[in-house]
């Protein structure tokens, strides 16, 4: 009995020293960010419409820590009957390729389960030299489909890669010649399980008929040497699939979903980033948790911490920090019956991760 209450005690002791690790980079009373991309003394935040956030599409921090609209006020400025193609409808994601742009992934819809309005699913590549949009991929409507929530996006050479966690599938685009078409459509890698509920600090998260929420393919990853593919449901399994085959518009979808291959049961996760090592950061919602999964498969936690409920698509910057955006998801009205529940502020974390710098 003696050596259980000792044994709790150095746990309870572990676990505040983590939390004391984490440091607030900035918070918000109004805007709810669950996206962060970090450029330099850069940082760029964005959030859906949806959660009835009140600021910019996507700001960047000024001195004060306020975000300011990027990469200028018309793109934020959109409302209904806009021109959904030169203006921000409902950004869910942002992501820096390593080259020099910042990515804005538009669902397209400023409804949570709305239909892509005309030309509003889109890639915004945005250059961070000249803080200009260069090039704007839109998603026609038989890649955005009716129900499609464009999520995320992830690059290898000539290609990009979105997940859809509306319809299931995956989004394979040629940066090239712009193209886009749908792989992995329907595919059970792609598709939620009904068995697997997204439990969030013990909570099971509904959506607004009362069922437990399913979101389809969501996170996902590049390998470091480009070569495949990881992705799942948010509430897992994850998959792994050859990037030459996404790639190859000429391999039929039976032969696609034939190579498709387990890669690791996830919990269900806010979001990943991987560094270049292979080690996966995922944020495990049902723990409040900061884990790292190893390219050996085995899985520790870095960080477990109330503070961390619901942390929503993390990245590791050039100094080898997490950036760690707390939307609380979960807490928003659309989950709750109408009413929020969300507690303000919004925060965002950095957490300064072991090893070299990038």
């Amino acid at each position: 009995m003696k050596r259980t209450w000792i044994a709790a005690l150095m746990m309870s002791a572990a676990l505040a020293a983590g939390a004391a690790e984490l440091k607030v980079a900035a918070q918000s009373d109004s805007m709810i960010w669950n996206a962060v991309a970090a450029d330099g003394s850069r940082v760029f935040v964005a959030g859906p419409r949806w959660t009835g956030s009140r600021g910019p599409a996507l700001g960047v921090l000024d001195k004060a820590g306020k975000p300011q609209p990027y990469p200028d006020a018309g793109w934020n400025d959109w409302a209904p009957g806009s021109d959904n193609a030169i203006a921000f409808v409902n950004i869910n994601a942002i992501h820096l390729d390593g080259k020099g742009s910042l990515w804005a992934i538009d669902s397209g819809s400023p409804d949570f389960g709305g239909d892509p309005l005309p030309h509003g699913a889109k890639a915004v590549q945005i250059d961070l030299r000249t803080n200009r949009v260069k090039r704007v991929y839109e998603f026609p409507a038989d890649v955005a489909l009716p129900g499609s929530y464009v999520d995320d996006i992830r690059f290898h050479g000539r290609h990009a890669y979105l997940t859809d966690a509306g319809k299931p599938g995956l989004i394979v685009l040629d940066l090239d010649t712009g193209a886009s078409r749908r792989v992995l459509d329907n595919a059970p890698s792609t598709t939620a399980p009904k068995d697997r509920v997204i439990d969030v600090a013990g909570s099971i998260v509904r959506g607004g008929d009362g069922q437990p929420l399913r979101v389809n393919a969501d996170p996902f990853e590049v390998s470091p040497d480009g070569k495949h593919l990881y992705f799942g449901p948010l509430s897992g399994p994850w998959s792994q699939v050859e990037t030459r085959l996404l790639d190859d518009p000429k391999v039929d979808a039976a032969t696609l979903e034939r190579a498709v291959q387990p890669w690791a049961d996830l919990p269900p996760v806010g979001g990943t980033a991987m560094d270049r090592h292979g080690n996966l950061y995922f944020t495990d919602l049902k723990t409040s948790s900061l884990k790292k999964r190893a390219p050996d498969g085995g899985v520790t936690t870095i960080i477990q911490d109330d503070r961390l409920h619901w942390v929503d698509a993390p990245m590791i910057d050039s100094a080898n920090r997490i950036w760690l955006p707390v939307p609380q998801m979960d807490r928003g009205a659309l989950f709750n019956k109408g009413v929020s529940k969300v507690q303000w502020p919004i925060m965002l974390f950095t957490l300064q991760l072991e090893g070299e710098k990038k």
